[in-house]
């Protein structure tokens, strides 16, 4: 399922710039119509989250969003026009929202809260070859049928998403009836709102490193093609899709290592080293000139796609705790995703038109340097410290006061960042999933 939905979303990417471009779109007008998609998922997030909490049918949410994702790919297949484009992105933003969470729900549930680093690594890659795939197709079909080719073929390999979901088996409920954490369920009916979530520090330093990465990162590929490729005339599509299948192919290549990191040394070290090749990124795109050159800088961008794609939902999950709120919880990160890609595409699309590119890719640049700023200033270690099988006696009884012995030898951060001063007290007992 994650390979044919990542066939689906890919059409939604680049593709989109460069079809407006050559429809004679200015960086500003594209700017705008992508904002409105963000603008849509950003404010449908939390209520999206906090419904599939409350569903048992995460099979329903997850083929309702796809056959909403099919809708939108016909439409900009249909016309270019101002009215169409805004209609799927509007359609687009909605659907996502709702696709995401309700693949990370069900993903829980599959393999429960330990396992839950190590399959979102799989999860990843088997997403990124699907990318990969779908944009060399897409990338074939724009350059030798046309370019709006590339949203009926999206259109058609949605199909085996719907097949690949409807596999998946259900004889057994995908949502267990107590939250799988690992400080125990939370007692019936007191689940936590969205307001005592927000009690919590790691939740909104980690939604400003989002806000953040994507204020940084969602712009820079779309800007690079729209401009770099604006004047190249052959293979445009060809290039799109290299830059798209190149970080895909990094992105499957190391986004379990991502995962069973995450789980051995924690998950400030791992932000780290994928935040940290944004601005590096920006700023080499700042000096490109030829559109070749965009294909080896993506490697940069598959390194800290690998990371973001992995830990988000990871610690997410790491946040929510006993609270049985992770779905609401990714909701939340999901609106300061939507608020960073609203600000990225926007703001770096006029700058472009205003300042030029390379004014638009230093700020870029900077906003990246700012998202490892604040990782490595201010947030704190979201990793449980004692393993699966720990007894009640190896686990720290006040987590704002780990002991040292329940500490990993093998954590890469000191004992004082794994400290969670604001998680509640509860039951240090690991509980896992039933088989599903």
């Amino acid at each position: 399922m994650n390979f044919f939905v990542a066939n689906v979303q890919t059409g939604f990417g680049p593709f989109i710039a460069v079809y407006l471009a050559s429809n004679k779109w200015t960086q500003g007008q594209i700017g705008l119509v992508l904002s409105v998609g963000t603008i849509t998922a950003m404010v449908s997030q939390i209520p999206a989250g906090a419904l599939i909490d409350t569903m048992r049918n995460k099979h329903a949410a997850a083929a309702s969003a796809i056959g909403a994702i099919i809708f939108c790919a016909l439409l900009l297949g249909a016309s270019p026009s101002y009215l169409p484009v805004l209609s799927a992105e509007l359609f687009h933003g909605f659907a996502s929202c709702m696709l995401g969470p309700a693949m990370a729900a069900i993903t829980l549930a599959l393999v429960g809260r330990h396992e839950l680093g190590t399959r979102l690594g799989r999860n990843a890659r088997w997403a990124s070859i699907g990318s990969a795939v779908a944009a060399a197709l897409m990338g074939l079909s724009g350059q030798y049928v046309s370019v709006s080719s590339v949203f009926w073929l999206t259109a058609a390999l949605a199909v085996p998403s719907l097949v690949a979901l409807s596999m998946i088996e259900r004889a057994a409920p995908l949502v267990p009836s107590k939250p799988i954490t690992l400080r125990g369920p939370a007692p019936p009916g007191q689940r936590a709102d969205l307001l005592e979530l927000l009690r919590d520090r790691r939740l909104l330093v980690f939604a400003g490193c989002i806000v953040l990465f994507h204020l940084s990162n969602a712009a820079m590929l779309n800007l690079a093609a729209g401009e770099v490729t604006g004047h190249m005339g052959d293979n445009v599509q060809l290039v799109i899709a290299a830059c798209i299948i190149v970080p895909q192919a990094v992105v499957a290549w190391l986004s379990p290592w991502v995962g069973s990191s995450a789980e051995r040394r924690g998950r400030r070290p791992i932000l780290l080293f994928g935040f940290v090749a944004l601005p590096l990124r920006a700023l080499l795109f700042a000096g490109v000139s030829s559109p070749y050159l965009l294909v080896p800088i993506q490697l940069l961008d598959g390194l800290s796609a690998a990371v973001f794609g992995v830990m988000l939902p990871l610690i997410a999950a790491d946040v929510a705790g006993g609270k049985g709120r992770y779905n609401l919880c990714l909701g939340f990160f999901g609106l300061a995703a939507g608020l960073g890609a609203t600000l990225s595409t926007t703001a770096a699309g006029f700058a472009a038109d205003r300042f030029g590119n390379t004014v638009a890719f230093i700020g870029l640049a900077v906003c990246g340097a700012l998202a490892v700023l604040l990782v490595w200033v201010a947030l704190p270690e979201t990793r449980e410290n004692a393993p699966p099988d720990a007894s009640p006696a190896q686990n720290p009884t006040s987590p704002a006061s780990p002991s040292p012995s329940s500490t990993s030898p093998i954590s890469s951060t000191p004992p004082t960042s794994s400290a969670q001063p604001n998680s509640p007290p509860a039951n240090p007992t690991p509980v896992s999933a039933p088989p599903v």
